[in-house]
């Protein structure tokens, strides 16, 4: 409990010291004209209050990462506390605040455009492609968990499908229904149901959150395991080892690429600068709290670690029937059925956004104007057909799997594009620079451990050549930064 209560702390206060240093870091202008002011168009530059673009926020980079990955991430021990923690802290909430401040400041301007622009056109155009194709990896995850989720609530009886493990024709409808909702959500101006849904579904997220904290703190039969040790508690270390595997499994609640994609959505509604602590640093603390409460749970409920690996090898990984267990056991059958609801509607509206996200990517990128309905519809035809290609042609594991390295690939290419843009303001290098290297180096090391790629039976090889894929990038940048200087970039 003592670790736990600790690591909460440091959380909250982060929001008002670390929080406070990256405003003054980046030069926070109340009186700057932001873009939803400049280039309103009643679609996507829209105003909103900073409350409903906080919730939104929220919802948009939670879910299912901080709930599930926190869940799965326990079964490494008490050392998850520790990654959620420091990583939300210094790594995700920077990231998300400094690449959102950078959005803001180039009228809302999606990731790849904003990476162009510090790293080079020729990075642009691979970024293009690859957070265009992570957001339909993620809209295709999100499309098919909650119909899994709904239909396992239901006990839906099924046929095979690769993404679902089964299907039938009852969650055919579940899904269809989703479906139908991602479609009207990534068309209709951002006021029309983000706005106006969002914040219900935030409330229900937090709430999920307080009712397990609630128990976590007064219920007795339920104790957290304290950080003793930086020991690897998984049941198979060999095969998961903490360095990649707990940074990849526990993503949202640390840092997550994902998260650069959905800022420009709100640095659209943004009606002042100042928005920017609550908006995007405040949003990821928040998450990293969620991710924090959901990782003790998942340890305490269980009896420890090894129970927890226990549950997960009996569950089949299947970290949504082991929130409903826990739910149902905690706090009720009745509240189990809102946090089920809870879950559902984190993975919507994650969906929903991330083929928003990817509309706009291409937009972008193709240069079309997208106040007109027709061109809208244009862009989301093949955006949805390839989503529900990787439904029926992926295993839900590899598409996870697959989402997860990509997340992290694109949060180290964020932080680079961070350390070009500190560098060309000439302060606070290192806020940037260290996340970077560590984030490259997870990337790096993951394809040479991870068995899905090279996964090198030699770990101390694959350690190494991890280490000089890290150097050779930073000395590219070393030379980029040089030549920055020299063209004096601004």
């Amino acid at each position: 409990m003592i670790t736990f209560l600790i690591c909460l702390t440091l959380l909250i206060a982060a929001y008002f010291t670390y929080g406070r240093y990256l405003e003054r870091l980046v030069g926070i202008d109340p009186s700057a004209t932001t873009p939803c002011n400049r280039l309103y168009d009643g679609v996507d530059y829209v105003p909103l209050p900073r409350w409903r673009i906080f919730l939104i926020q929220l919802l948009n980079i939670a879910g299912l990462g901080p709930i599930f990955g926190a869940v799965l991430g326990a079964a490494y021990g008490p050392v998850a506390f520790l990654w959620i923690t420091l990583g939300g802290i210094f790594m995700g909430a920077m990231h998300d605040f400094i690449s959102g401040v950078i959005s803001l400041r180039q009228d809302g301007a999606s990731l790849p455009e904003l990476v162009g622009r510090y790293l080079g056109p020729g990075v642009k155009i691979v970024m293009r492609l690859f957070s265009a194709g992570l957001m339909i990896l993620v809209g295709a995850v999100f499309l098919s968990q909650p119909a899994s989720l709904i239909a396992n609530r239901l006990d839906i009886p099924s046929l095979d499908v690769p993404a679902f493990g089964g299907f039938s024709w009852l969650l055919l409808i579940v899904l269809g229904v989703i479906l139908l909702y991602y479609i009207a959500a990534t068309l209709l101006p951002v006021d029309k149901i983000i706005g106006r849904i969002y914040p219900i579904f935030g409330f229900a997220l937090l709430f999920m959150a307080l009712g397990i904290l609630f128990v976590l703190l007064f219920d007795r039969d339920y104790v957290i395991p304290e950080l003793t040790s930086l020991r690897n508690c998984i049941a198979d270390a060999r095969n998961f080892p903490i360095v990649p595997m707990l940074f990849t499994t526990i993503a949202c609640g640390a840092i997550s690429g994902f998260h650069a994609t959905q800022s420009p959505l709100m640095a659209r509604c943004m009606r002042n600068e100042r928005e920017s602590r609550s908006v995007f640093y405040g949003a990821m603390i928040s998450e990293s709290i969620i991710a924090l409460i959901w990782a003790a749970i998942g340890m305490a409920f269980w009896g420890g670690v090894e129970g927890l690996n226990a549950a997960i090898a009996q569950y089949g990984g299947q970290a949504g029937v082991m929130i409903d267990v826990i739910a149902t056991k905690t706090l009720g059958p009745v509240l189990a059925g809102f946090v089920i609801f809870g879950v559902v509607a984190c993975a919507v509206t994650s969906g929903d956004t991330a083929f928003r996200s990817a509309r706009l990517i291409v937009a972008d990128f193709m240069g079309v104007e997208q106040r007109t309905l027709r061109k809208r519809i244009y862009i989301c035809i093949p955006l949805f057909a390839l989503g529900l290609l990787i439904i029926f042609g992926l295993p839900f594991q590899a598409m996870w799997s697959y989402f997860a390295w990509m997340n992290q690939t694109l949060a180290a290419v964020t932080l680079w594009m961070i350390v070009v843009y500190l560098h060309r303001r000439g302060r606070g290098l290192w806020v940037g620079l260290l996340p970077a290297l560590v984030m490259t180096y997870v990337c790096a090391s993951y394809v040479f451990v991870s068995p899905l790629m090279f996964g090198m039976a030699n770990r101390t090889a694959a350690y190494w050549l991890g280490g000089v894929v890290t150097l050779l990038l930073l000395v590219v940048m070393i030379f980029k930064l040089r030549r920055d200087d020299a063209k004096g970039c601004a």
